[in-house]
């Protein structure tokens, strides 16, 4: 699960700041996903140690017929690129953060930026784990937009580049469920975010 949405009136890119908690709507959006999966049998709920994806998931659980453990799973969080653009509004990132262009021609080869394949196996690793070490159970893993995107492009074998990255995206709230045999994954679903009234 990609955390809910955040509160973020200046537009600013919040990598791994602090101080960006889920807006009311993200809040919402955490409760209603909790609600939906009531029946899933959810065992575990691993998080990114980031508040946004920490808070996701409380609330999340707060929702499930029973609380389940929630862990801190430091392999689930944001890109690490995002280090050296947190801080910068969207629209200033072409000019206060021109290493960006590198990044989006060529992941990777730039100091402290990851691959798409490193970025996805991340998540992968987890997910894998949790199928070696939980046979049989239902886990849950919020992580960040980038690192889900980016298993996203390694479960489907589609070619590691940006076009393929911004194609299918990961909404915020939103689920990739993963089925596996063993550890092999068998099948991939995109579980777009549960639509609310918000007044």
């Amino acid at each position: 699960m990609r955390h809910a949405d955040v509160e973020n009136p200046h537009r600013i890119l919040y990598g791994h700041l602090p101080g960006f908690p889920l807006s009311a709507l993200g809040r919402a959006q955490a409760a209603a996903v909790g609600r939906s999966l009531r029946e899933s049998g959810i065992r575990r709920i691993l998080h990114s140690p980031l508040e946004r994806a920490r808070e996701t998931a409380e609330l999340v659980n707060a929702q499930l017929l029973s609380p389940v453990p929630l862990i801190v799973e430091p392999a689930l969080i944001e890109a690490e690129f995002g280090r050296y653009l947190q801080g910068a509004r969207y629209w200033q990132i072409p000019i206060v953060r021109p290493r960006w262009f590198v990044h989006k021609v060529r992941r990777g080869a730039l100091p402290g930026d990851e691959t798409i394949e490193q970025l996805g196996r991340r998540v992968l690793d987890v997910v894998h784990r949790l199928a070696r070490e939980h046979p049989g159970d239902v886990s849950l893993a919020v992580s960040h937009a980038d690192p889900l995107q980016a298993a996203w492009v390694l479960l489907d074998g589609r070619p590691q580049n940006e076009r393929e990255m911004a194609r299918k995206t990961v909404g915020r709230a939103s689920i990739l469920q993963l089925d596996l045999d063993g550890e092999r994954v068998v099948s991939v679903r995109y579980l777009p975010a549960p639509k609310l009234a918000m007044t």
